[in-house]
C-alpha cells in the first residue's frame, strides 16, 4: 500500500543539517525535473525577489520566504516528516507514532511535493515555498513539469498493492493513474453530515485524513482493494461509503457528525 499524501504550505525550517543533495532523495528518476525547478526557483528568488513575491503569491511581510527560497541550494536540510507541518501533519503526528507504525510510514508514505515532486518521510530537503499552482519563468506551470515523469515514480512507489490518494485538487493534478490502475485506486473523502446536509470542511477534513492514516499506520492492516480499505477504516471505527469503481478509482467517503480539529 501506498498512501500518497499532500504537502503542507507551513513548513518548519532546519536549524542544522547537510546541504540539500537532490541524488540521495528517494524515486531517482525525478531527479532532472528536481533540478530544473530547484535552479529556476532558486535564480528566480535572488535575481528578482519582487517578481518572486508575486510569482508564489507572497505578501510584504513574507519576504523572508524568498531570502530562504533564495538559498535552497545551501540550506540545511532535515527528514521530510519533520519539515512537513499543518493541520493533516499534526493529527498524523509522526514523532509519537509507534517504532512499529513508524517503519510502515518509512515504505508506505509518499508526500506529493511542488518542488520534488513525491519525497519519502526520511527523505532530506530544505524548507520551501512553492503552490502546486505556481508558473516559474523558464519552465512554466508546476504542475506541466510534473505531469509527464511522477507517473513513473508513483507507480514503482505502489508496486502491486493499493495507492489511497489523499492529495488535495491542486496536487492531484500533478499526475492522475492510469486506466489499467483504477482497481487499485481509492481517494478519500471526508463529509461532514449535520441536520441531513453533508459538507466538506476544509481545516477538519485535513485533520480526519491525518487521523486515518496514523490508525492505519498505527494497526498495520495492509489493504489490496478500495473495498479491503473501506472494510479496515469501518473496523477502525469509521463510517465508510464506497462509490462505484470510475476510470480514475474508487472514491470512499468518510462521514463524521463530529468535527475535531486536533
Amino acid at each position: 500500500m501506498l498512501i500518497l499524501l499532500p504537502p503542507s504550505e507551513g513548513k518548519t525550517a532546519a536549524r542544522r543539517g547537510k546541504s540539500l543533495d537532490l541524488e540521495s532523495l528517494s524515486s531517482p528518476v525525478l531527479t532532472p525535473t528536481r533540478e530544473k525547478l530547484l535552479e529556476a526557483l532558486t535564480t528566480l528568488c535572488r535575481d528578482d525577489p519582487d517578481r518572486a513575491s508575486a510569482v508564489l503569491g507572497l505578501g510584504p511581510a513574507q519576504h523572508d520566504l524568498v531570502v530562504r527560497n533564495a538559498a535552497l541550494d545551501t540550506a540545511p536540510t532535515a527528514r521530510a516528516d519533520t519539515i512537513y507541518t499543518g493541520v493533516l501533519y499534526d493529527a498524523l503526528g509522526f514523532a509519537t507514532l509507534s517504532s512499529a507504525a513508524r517503519r510502515r510510514a518509512t515504505s508506505r508514505l509518499a508526500v506529493t511535493s511542488s518542488l520534488f515532486g513525491v519525497v519519502r518521510p526520511g527523505d532530506r530537503i530544505p524548507a520551501y515555498r512553492l503552490s502546486g499552482d505556481a508558473t516559474l519563468p523558464g519552465v512554466g506551470s508546476v504542475a506541466g513539469a510534473w505531469r509527464e515523469v511522477l507517473g513513473e515514480a508513483v507507480t514503482e512507489g505502489m508496486g502491486t498493492g493499493l495507492l489511497v490518494d489523499l492529495r488535495s485538487s491542486t496536487y492531484a493534478a500533478f499526475w492522475r493513474p492510469r486506466k489499467d490502475l483504477a482497481r487499485r485506486v481509492a481517494t478519500v473523502r471526508v463529509l461532514h453530515e449535520s441536520n441531513g446536509r453533508r459538507t466538506v470542511v476544509s481545516h477538519f477534513n485535513k485533520a480526519t485524513k491525518g487521523r486515518i492514516v496514523r490508525a492505519l499506520l498505527e494497526d498495520g492492516a495492509d489493504p489490496r482493494t478500495p473495498k479491503a480499505l473501506a472494510d479496515a477504516l469501518t473496523r477502525l471505527g469509521w463510517t465508510v461509503e464506497v462509490g462505484e469503481p470510475t476510470a480514475k478509482g474508487t472514491q470512499l467517503d468518510v462521514v463524521v457528525t463530529e468535527i475535531h480539529t486536533s
